[in-house]
């Protein structure tokens, strides 16, 4: 149901808004680990090294896809606080239409590319059918993916959180008993792990998809007009969606980085950083989630023409952010090993992972102070401020420092997880100073009027 999110405590709303996405992220990323857990109980670390490059993959093109989308869920947030119900529908009308013929596109292009893929990964020749035929599958699964996150994306901006929730509930449930019948029963390796993974997927949005058409939910009504595309329409979508996507594909591409430095370094390595890549992924729940409520709660404030709200918005949020994030790395610090020996039995592989994981964890607090920031950007409509951090984190500090530290430290992961983490705090530093330029660049603006 379409939730105003414009008065009230913003406090109560950003708990509101953000539990059920929390709970929608948690079980989207229990999803996505459910394959790597489930094929280290029946398969090698060849199997396990297949499904996490394959997966790590895969977790790119959603994480892209979701950036663009942040173009949907702030422009219909922000005409939903300013009432325009018709621009609501030309907004989401024209995400459909936009996102719908990108999908058809990357799936025939990727597709293509398969074997390229995994040259440019390095994955370990052990790997490599393995990772070819996950990927394959998983590509042709692309409209699925596309479809879910749009949906997601779009209900979110009307300020439901809940309903994605149920959505992505369904697949997640799916996908676990999949996983069991196509890896554990029948035997089918990294297919039968990317098999799963399409199938849920496509089992959510027909759910989703069921749901709205039989109860018309969140008051979406869409005539064949608002489909068409216009450009003034697409300009606002792609405006505030391209920079976020960039800037969540560099962010990407660096752990990319990360990850072929690691499987050059033996299958070993391969392995522990692919495992750790997935924990970091689950323990980025509550970052994540706020970049999320602060995008949405913002928008609908601005586009209400109530900017102290949002920026309320931001500080409660980055409280609760790096909260969270300092108890987690100070904690992870004891059990980092037992974690990862969560995935797999592998001595090596725990004590390789632990390392790397003791690193890597303090990014769940800084990352944490950043994503509130870049939600707080794109709410107004300033995403290529988002874009502008990370690019500048990524290249001069994320990927140099990765490198430095695999060269410098050959034997050991805890270097390149710090590397990670370093990148995220020269980003919370440019945001700062950027929230700060902004906030005296405003109130002269209001000053001088």
């Amino acid at each position: 149901m379409e939730k105003n999110l414009t008065s009230g405590s913003v406090f109560r709303n950003i708990m509101l808004f953000s539990l059920p996405y929390l709970l929608s992220y948690f079980l989207q990323t229990l999803y996505g680990m459910a394959d790597l857990f489930i094929i280290g109980q029946f398969e090698g670390v060849a199997g396990t090294t297949a499904v996490s490059i394959g997966s790590q993959v895969m977790h790119v093109l959603t994480v892209v896809l979701v950036g663009l989308a942040m173009g949907s869920t702030v422009s219909v947030g922000q005409s939903v606080g300013a009432g325009d119900k018709r621009q609501s529908s030309l907004n989401i009308g024209n995400t459909v239409t936009l996102f719908m013929s990108l999908s058809l596109v990357l799936t025939a292009v990727l597709l293509l590319l398969v074997r390229q893929i995994i040259s440019v990964m390095s994955t370990p020749p052990e790997a490599v059918a393995g990772t070819a035929d996950y990927l394959t599958i998983c590509f042709i699964g692309i409209p699925f993916v596309t479809a879910y996150n749009i949906i997601s994306s779009i209900f979110r901006g009307l300020g439901d959180s809940k309903s994605p929730m149920y959505f992505i509930a369904v697949a997640c449930a799916a996908n676990i008993v999949l996983d069991y019948l196509f890896i554990g029963a029948l035997k089918m390796g990294p297919s039968g792990a990317a098999l799963g993974t399409t199938l849920s997927q496509a089992i959510s949005v027909a759910v989703a998809l069921a749901v709205i058409r039989r109860h018309g939910k969140n008051g979406i009504s869409l005539r064949g007009s608002d489909m068409r595309p216009q450009k003034a329409v697409m300009g606002q979508l792609l405006k505030i969606g391209v920079p976020v996507a960039l800037q969540d594909g560099i962010i990407q591409v660096s752990f990319i980085v990360i990850t072929i430095i690691a499987n050059r370094r033996g299958l070993t390595d391969a392995a522990a950083v692919g495992i750790v890549e997935k924990i970091i992924s689950f323990l980025f729940l509550v970052p994540s989630s706020m970049l999320s409520t602060v995008s949405a709660l913002g928008a609908q404030n601005i586009g209400a023409g109530k900017p102290g709200r949002a920026v309320l918005t931001l500080r409660y949020a980055i409280f609760i952010a790096s909260g969270f994030g300092l108890i987690i790395s100070i904690l992870i610090q004891f059990v980092s090993e037992p974690v990862v020996g969560l995935f797999t039995d592998d001595l090596a592989v725990m004590v390789s992972g632990g390392k790397y994981l003791r690193g890597y964890i303090w990014d769940s607090l800084f990352a944490g102070v950043q994503f509130c920031f870049s939600g707080y950007f794109c709410a107004c409509g300033r995403s290529g401020l988002s874009f502008m951090h990370n690019f500048l984190s990524t290249v001069f500090v994320r990927i140099p420092g990765a490198y430095m530290t695999s060269m410098l430290f050959p034997h050991t992961l805890f270097p390149m997880g710090l590397a990670s983490s370093a990148g995220s705090l020269v980003s919370v530093i440019i945001c700062v100073i950027a929230f700060s330029v902004l906030t005296h660049r405003d109130r002269a603006l209001l000053q001088g009027g």
